[in-house]
């Protein structure tokens, strides 16, 4: 009986798979990959495997979601191993539910096989924890595609007020408009954040700023990136290990 694995590739560094994905992964007779999965993964597939590219990436989505769970449930049609292949894990902003409830509709075995998120490894390679003791308990992790201006926000801007650590994934295009939202609701303009671009790569590369500063500062950093906001990027002074 065909089996849909929707399977998380880990933040970019090809180590940080898990065994479980390494595995289904070798077992797949279709890959259904997007942009963000680390495309060494597909060296791993055994001949004859069949690969479907279906990344999105912003303003050039090469199918749109719908469509995406479609081409999902055909192959699971014709396929007994189905693999499809998200970065990072697929139920943090991965749209992992949605291909999970769709299958599930139509009678299509499926597992899910989480993957290490981006919200934490990215700044770990950074060097910035998301919580430290003495300087921040808690993060949050919110959805950077969504314009903070948008009329019909799902974001709730104002309970952000006492957070420790915000984590913004895939919102570089949205960062003049995330740092003034957060400026709105208090958060002081000296405030550290920083940038990290393909992050737990060999191409990383972190920008360190305040949210006065940072849009001057990220100008030109290439995607995926991602935004932490929080105390705790001070740390990083002490904790940088990936560049050292």
């Amino acid at each position: 009986m065909s089996r849909v694995y929707l399977t998380g590739a880990g933040p970019g560094d090809i180590e940080l798979l898990t065994m479980k994905a390494h595995r289904v992964i070798t077992e797949a007779d279709v890959i259904i990959y997007d942009r963000l999965a680390n495309p060494q993964l597909l060296e791993m597939a055994k001949d004859g495997c069949e690969f479907v590219y279906v990344g999105k990436e912003d303003g050039r989505h090469t199918l749109p979601q719908d469509e995406i769970n479609e081409v999902i449930y055909q192959n699971a049609l014709k396929h007994n191993v189905v693999v499809r292949l998200k970065g990072g894990d697929p139920f943090v902003f991965g749209r992992g539910g949605e291909e999970g409830a769709y299958l599930q509709e139509r009678g299509i075995k499926f597992e899910i096989i989480p993957g290490i998120t981006s919200a934490v490894s990215v700044p770990a390679y950074a060097g910035i924890p998301v919580t430290h003791r003495g300087v921040a308990v808690s993060f949050r992790v919110v959805t950077g595609h969504e314009s903070p201006n948008k009329e019909t926000s799902q974001i709730p801007w104002e309970n952000f007020k006492t957070d420790d650590t915000i984590v913004f994934l895939m919102g570089l295009h949205n960062l003049k408009k995330i740092s003034s939202k957060l400026r709105e609701i208090g958060k002081p303009k000296e405030y550290p954040c920083a940038v990290i671009s393909r992050g737990t790569t060999k191409d990383q590369s972190v920008v360190v700023g305040t949210l006065e500063d940072i849009v001057q500062k990220a100008k030109g950093v290439p995607t995926p990136a991602l935004i932490i906001v929080g105390k705790v990027v001070q740390l990083r002074e002490q904790l940088d290990w990936f560049n050292t």
